[in-house]
């Protein structure tokens, strides 16, 4: 399942070995935590060393960005304090009055600050089905609209966008294109070699993959204007993560691709036996031939298609019955951690939710395959024997 690069290493290689890192002075192979805040200026009152105030300026963060960085294969990343920090700047670098279209369905917390503080600050959010290109082409408005944010596969109905597609269109229309790629990774998908222009990490997810870190990250694809001002907003915000965040999020990515080869083969195995089940009206995951965005997903997502699935039950009572019933799942909000989560979705997000009330939300840990499919089966089991 690794994705080999032009440059020679596998992602694998190079993310484990963090870039072939040695501390220039001792020669220790683990980067040091710099917990400083703030840095000497010269005599001349020049900062030759590039840093100035640790708001903006780390070298912590540099080492974990740079392999964000080529791991994305992008020109340059930034680390953020939580994967919200990150998303919401990349909006925040845009400017009031301009269109932005984003997922009907997505990242319920995203999706509800660009409804709201969003709108209230003057962006004009338009919500399309982004798994439909004409709908997306009739929506982009040439020179009105600035970003194209797509989330793929999408939270929690796992829908896949065509990105390349999506691109092409955006970018004659004047707008840029920023992919949430938490769930794909880029072990799994590398959306600038698709034509994005950002790519967006809730690193919290699998990018640390220990439930012990809150951290974002974007990466882009050129050092540009806009790239520029992303930087800005960061600086002055103060979006940043701790030095010790930053180096226990670098010891996480360094397995990266081992617990998402493994979450993802799990998940599929788990989903085609869930899709055997007559119990279950429907499993939503990429790598299924009956999910409707399985083709592209094929072509777009090479390194497999992740650890995030749903399924959904006869009714909203059975599938919250399921969830209290599980004993290797755990009920709790998150994703991309070594250990297995489900919970039910809608009654998370509120009555606003677009996500229907019988569905149930898995994120597929690093546990053996088998075992979590049992327990899965006698929650479904219990849940159904209960409401006889």
């Amino acid at each position: 399942m690794s994705v080999k690069r032009s440059s020679g290493y596998s992602l694998q290689t190079r993310v484990a070995q963090a870039l072939s890192y040695v501390e220039p002075n001792t020669q220790g192979l683990v980067p040091p935590t710099y917990n400083s805040t703030t840095y000497l200026r010269d005599a001349d009152n020049q900062y030759r060393s590039g840093l100035v105030y640790s708001r903006a300026d780390n070298p912590t963060y540099r080492i974990v960005e740079s392999v964000l960085a080529d791991i994305e294969e992008g020109a340059d990343a930034l680390l953020f304090s939580s994967g919200m920090a990150a998303a919401v700047t990349v909006f925040q670098a845009l400017r009031p009055g301009d269109h932005v279209l984003a997922p009907k369905v997505m990242y319920w917390a995203l999706r509800n600050w660009l409804l709201t503080l969003g709108t209230e600050w003057g962006l004009q959010i338009e919500l399309v089905d982004m798994d439909d290109l004409a709908a997306i082409e009739k929506a982009l408005v040439a020179g009105k609209t600035k970003l194209v944010w797509l989330e793929t596969p999408g939270n929690p109905l796992w829908t896949i966008s065509d990105i390349q597609a999506i691109s092409a269109l955006a970018h004659a229309a004047g707008a840029k294109v920023a992919v949430d790629s938490t769930c794909a990774t880029p072990v799994l998908s590398l959306p600038i070699s698709l034509g994005a222009d950002i790519v967006m990490h809730s690193a919290t997810k699998y990018l640390n993959g220990h439930s012990d870190v809150i951290a974002g990250a974007l990466i882009t694809a050129e050092d540009n204007d806009f790239w520029q001002r992303i930087r800005m907003v960061r600086k002055q915000g103060g979006a940043v993560l701790s030095p010790s965040d930053a180096n226990q999020l670098l010891r996480g990515m360094r397995t990266l691709e081992l617990r998402v080869r493994q979450s993802a083969q799990s998940a599929q195995i788990i989903a085609e036996k869930l899709e055997s089940l007559a119990a279950v009206k429907a499993v939503l995951y990429p790598g299924l031939p009956s999910f409707p965005g399985h083709d592209i997903a094929l072509r777009q997502m090479p390194g497999g298609f992740g650890g995030m699935l749903s399924v959904r039950l006869s009714n909203e009572t059975i599938a919250i019955k399921v969830a209290a019933a599980t004993q290797l799942w755990k009920r709790a909000t998150s994703l991309g951690g070594v250990e297995s989560l489900i919970e039910h979705r809608a009654s998370i997000e509120g009555l606003d939710s677009p996500v229907p009330s019988d569905l149930l939300r898995l994120s597929v840990g690093i546990e053996d395959a088998d075992e979590l499919f049992n327990d899965l089966q006698q929650a479904i089991e219990a849940a159904i024997s209960a409401s006889e």
